[in-house]
């Protein structure tokens, strides 16, 4: 069972400094969204033998009075605060079940900065797609695309499509209707990760082979170039596109040896596409369990696959989003004995 334990008093009040949270933390709300969020987090905790951080933050709305006088009335601190709490408590009950170390904390104050602030020390950030609004504010929603780009942690974003696979319900009439056209799909046991050439990409690569290793899946490596994309909408020949395809499929497979020198007992496929980034991604998380990519690219090879895409991604992904920020990572140092990079470099 859960080992649960939530913090009795805000720092301010206790007169003691809280301890920065380590391990996954998961923003929740009450929403639906929040609930498959807080039941992937409990998992992935799980998996990872780490503790698990449940948040919930709240801003006391300040509004202008309209008489002469001018002025401004807030609403009462303590309801909106026990209304959080009540989150918070829901949200501890649901995760009483796993085996993990547990803690909870209400937070005054924005979401994205609550939770930006969290990822200095993190492991993991986890959240919804979006939530509700009232008392949490914009708990989720726009936090789901404000944290990716800034956070100093991976994040993790789970739709409220995957509540099926879950375990969690929802009356979402959009949900519903696309669990109806597809039926009850199994879930492959693969990890993807979306590349273009660039750094950021090898390490988002890197990442989501740990990932895939975790879940003993397989991992595959995608790479999409669009039709036409910048400086590739000048070639008119299909025999200058298909040697474009032969040279990134060489980087792709000198890309893979280099991967399993680092994770030898990996099972891996590589995958070059023709398409939009985003459709393609879209399309490649359909049915497997998690996406991984990158904040950020450089265009390189297949347009820009990250940074843009990415926030497209996020969208209209059909499994939970795995965004790696961009680090130094001394495993980069040997990538270059293993063949071709984009530019040669």
């Amino acid at each position: 069972m859960g080992r649960e334990q939530a913090h009795p008093e805000p720092a301010a009040e206790s007169g003691v400094q809280p301890v920065p949270p380590r391990g996954i933390v998961v923003g929740v709300d009450g929403s639906d969204h929040s609930h498959c969020a807080l039941a992937w987090a409990a998992r992935e905790a799980e998996r990872r033998r780490r503790p698990l951080h449940i948040v919930t933050a709240y801003s006391v709305p300040i509004f202008a009075a309209s008489g002469l006088d001018g002025g401004y009335a807030t609403v009462d601190d303590s309801v909106i605060r026990d209304g959080a709490e009540a989150v918070q408590k829901q949200a501890l009950d649901k995760v009483a079940g796993y085996n993990i170390d547990v803690d909870a904390s209400v937070e005054n104050g924005d979401a994205s900065g609550v939770l930006l602030e969290m990822s200095e020390t993190a492991e993991l950030l986890v959240f919804g797609t979006r939530g509700r609004g009232g008392f949490v504010g914009r708990m989720l929603g726009s936090v789901s695309s404000a944290l990716p780009a800034h956070a100093k942690c991976p994040t993790v974003t789970v739709p409220l499509v995957c509540a099926d696979r879950l375990g969690e319900i929802t009356d979402d009439k959009h949900v519903l209707a696309e669990q109806a056209k597809s039926g009850r799909e199994l879930i492959a046991n693969v990890v993807v990760v979306g590349v273009d050439g660039s750094e950021q990409a090898r390490i988002a690569v890197l990442d989501a082979a740990a990932q895939a290793e975790r879940l003993s899946a397989r991992l595959r490596v995608v790479c999409a170039v669009p039709q036409y994309s910048g400086s590739l909408a000048w070639v008119p020949a299909p025999l200058d596109r298909d040697a474009l395809f032969t040279e990134i499929q060489a980087q792709l497979d000198a890309g893979a040896a280099w991967l399993a020198s680092h994770f030898p007992a990996l099972t891996m496929e590589t995958q070059l596409l023709d398409g939009s980034p985003v459709d393609v991604l879209v399309e490649a998380s359909r049915n497997v369990e998690l996406l991984v990519l990158g904040t950020r690219g450089h265009g390189g090879f297949a347009g820009m696959l990250l940074g843009s895409t990415t926030d497209g991604v996020l969208h209209h992904a059909k499994s939970p989003v795995m965004v790696v920020p961009d680090r130094a990572d001394p495993r980069l140092a040997d990538r270059a004995s293993f063949g071709p990079m984009l530019g040669g470099a």
